[in-house]
């Protein structure tokens, strides 16, 4: 029988895997709602903070890094919706599977350990996959590109997240790191429409971008943390990883023939997903310490 720790995570990873849909249901570009989103989740975790009596305080230093991992996290979420915006979902969320590519080389960068060869294993698996998936749709090809670009992006700010995630109470960093990738989204706006985009927003679009700062983004990363109270950061990695199966169904259902691709696609999807978490219970089983313990920090998209 499911515990009640296991619903919430299934949850929160269903949550994960509808923000593409809603991206794509938002009908504002990719800068402007990243925009609207960041704002959201900060104004949210200010509020959090604030009930909850914790000081904002922070030295020159910790600030500067924060805001500048905040900043890794726009261009991550700019990229993510801007390859919905120019493809269609399914391209963007089989993409991010990449991030396993990606952390299997900056992790012993920034941890100083060897590469395991199981993770060099699964970076090729990956790689071929992708190549499979640029055949099976190669007139999505910019939104692949963009695709994989947003997966190194959350790569490169889990890592960073993992180096400091002792340091500060979570919600303090998440705040900061919204502050941050609100502030690189400002500096974008006037290459993409200007400030004006900004106000030309339909009620409707305007409800979704609130729920998807607060329900679909603060919301699952400050239960996220909480879970792991509960359950073991290798069953947090193992389950977010299903994160695109979710969002590709969804998509499926509510777009129709709109995200329909291939087989090909289909075929190289699954292996890549089924690789990663094969990876992950080989590790477990070879009672390896999982390095990657800090994924709970990878805010995803």
């Amino acid at each position: 029988m499911i515990s009640a720790a296991q619903f919430r995570l299934q949850f929160i990873v269903l949550l994960w895997g509808f923000t593409g849909v809603l991206g794509k249901l938002i009908e504002v570009e990719a800068v402007p709602l990243v925009w609207y989103r960041v704002l959201v989740a900060a104004l949210v975790l200010f509020f959090i903070l604030k009930i909850r009596k914790i000081d904002l305080k922070l030295n020159t230093r910790d600030f500067a890094m924060l805001l500048g991992i905040g900043v890794i996290i726009g261009l991550h979420w700019m990229a993510f919706f801007g390859a919905i915006k120019v493809s269609n979902v399914a391209v963007a969320l089989s993409t991010l599977s990449t991030g396993a590519l990606f952390s299997a080389f900056l992790e012993p960068l920034f941890f100083k350990r060897k590469i395991i060869l199981s993770e060099i294993i699964l970076a090729v698996i990956v790689s071929g996959c992708i190549l499979l998936i640029y055949n099976a749709s190669p007139d999505y090809w910019l939104g692949i590109v963009l695709g994989v670009i947003c997966s190194f992006l959350s790569a490169l700010f889990s890592v960073l997240n993992g180096k400091i995630h002792t340091r500060f109470p979570s919600q303090k960093i998440m705040f900061y790191e919204m502050l941050g990738g609100w502030l690189v989204v400002c500096l974008f706006l006037p290459f993409f429409g200007g400030f004006s985009t900004l106000v030309d927003v339909s009620w409707k679009d305007l409800g979704l971008l609130i729920l998807l700062g607060s329900l679909f983004t603060a919301y699952p990363m400050i239960e996220s943390v909480n879970l792991m109270k509960y359950i073991s950061p290798f069953t947090l990695l193992l389950n977010v990883n299903l994160e695109p199966v979710y969002g590709i169904i969804i998509a499926y259902l509510i777009f129709g023939e709109s995200e329909k691709m291939t087989p090909l696609f289909y075929i190289a999807t699954v292996i890549m997903v089924l690789a990663i978490l094969v990876n992950g219970l080989l590790k477990k089983q070879a009672g390896k310490p999982l390095r990657m313990k800090w994924k709970f920090w990878d805010f995803r998209n």
